[in-house]
């Protein structure tokens, strides 16, 4: 295992870099913020279809590009979430590619292949019914009260709240109580489904509260007990390729700010060749290397487990640890970013507390830090494979 970047991830890159450069510049982004709308379904039309990032984590019979003969996987999904961090880019890639595709992939059986050939083609968006906060470690129960119901009609009656992706999701999967056990359904959004906006601290990923009034839905799977092991699975994996999404941001913070400090004069000279800022960004550049080796290990080790099979002990060590230290460095950018560029990194107009927001966003959801250093205390508190 390399944690290297392939020539064929560094072509993926370029390419995701240089359509975000063209159409999800930094006022693009505050311009769509303000505007109420914050999802770019162009840009992310653009994404899916054209350059095919939805389709990173679907195998090749079903439309994707993933396989385990030189295919995509999770290293190639890792990298585009990277770049969407730099960019804070309002594209549903998290939530539709990798959480309800994975939600998809380990369920598995003809409706969750036919979902994922809409989601592979960009014909469809899908967003995972669970709130962003929820914790790998303690996934969402559906008995629990917030949560959803399958009737014997065969239609779905409950709210979840803490969705991301909702709004611009043509699919839901909603994990349901059943009459013995649990499911998972799929639940159109044109069907009896309300989507309610809540303020949401980062602005470019809106998240909601999800209300299904006898909405009519299709059984993905079952499991006899309480547990859900499609989200599980979604989570712990989603976890450890958002901490790449964490890179992303941190590495535009530093180098935004470095440049800044080389342009900006104090006392006659630029503020970085005063000694306490040398220092500063040094300090924070090694976090930033010690942060990309941290998601690039998990990548790596997520992408030598097949996505549809079970995730192994490396694997959950390894999501662990990305997430108890890219999520602090992120926020540690962020914040440096927003300090060393002085009064301008203050404003409304500096694209800075986008990235502060997303950072403490981020940092907060599929675990926080705590979560995941305490499972990482004992081999025994690590989630079981499924």
């Amino acid at each position: 295992m390399t944690l290297l970047y392939t020539e064929v991830e560094e072509e993926l890159r370029a390419a995701v870099r240089d359509l975000l450069a063209d159409k999800c510049s930094p006022s693009a982004v505050l311009d769509r913020v303000e505007s109420g709308t914050p999802y770019d379904a162009e840009l992310w039309k653009a994404l899916a279809r054209d350059i095919g990032v939805a389709g990173l984590l679907i195998p090749e019979e079903l439309g994707g590009s993933a396989s385990r003969e030189g295919g995509a996987s999770a290293r190639e999904a890792a990298v585009v979430l990277e770049e969407l961090g730099r960019a804070v880019a309002p594209v549903p890639f998290l939530s539709s590619a990798v959480l309800a595709t994975q939600a998809l992939l380990t369920a598995g059986g003809d409706i969750a292949e036919e979902l994922l050939g809409r989601l592979a083609a960009g014909e469809a968006t899908a967003a995972l019914a669970v709130s962003f906060a929820a914790s790998p470690y303690a996934p969402p129960n559906p008995s629990h009260q917030n949560g959803a119901a399958l009737g014997e009609d065969g239609t779905v009656t409950g709210t979840v709240t803490g969705v991301i992706g909702a709004e611009v999701a043509d699919v839901l999967l909603v994990p349901v109580r059943l009459a013995q056990g649990t499911g998972l359904c799929a639940v159109e959004a044109s069907a009896a489904v309300r989507v309610t906006p809540v303020t949401s601290l980062d602005l470019t990923r809106p998240i909601a509260t999800v209300s299904f009034a006898s909405a009519p839905a299709r059984v993905v799977a079952r499991a006899d007990g309480l547990e859900v092991p499609w989200v599980w699975e979604a989570l712990v994996r989603g976890a450890g390729l958002l901490a790449s999404e964490q890179l992303g941001v941190a590495e535009w913070c530093l180098t935004t700010t470095v440049a800044y400090v080389k342009e900006r004069r104090q006392f006659a000279r630029p503020v970085g060749s005063f000694q306490a800022v040398k220092h500063r960004l040094a300090d924070l550049w090694l976090e930033v290397v010690g942060a990309r080796a941290a998601a690039r290990n998990a990548a790596a080790r997520l992408a030598d487990t097949a996505s549809a099979g079970p995730l192994g002990d490396d694997a959950a060590v390894a999501v662990a640890v990305a997430q108890a230290h890219c999520g602090a460095v992120a926020v540690h950018a962020a914040e440096e970013c927003v300090q060393l560029h002085g009064g301008i990194g203050m404003t409304w107009e500096h694209p800075a507390h986008l990235y502060l927001k997303r950072a403490k966003a981020d940092q907060i959801a599929l675990g926080t830090p705590g979560d995941h250093r305490e499972a990482l205390a004992g081999p025994a508190d690590l989630p079981a494979p499924v």
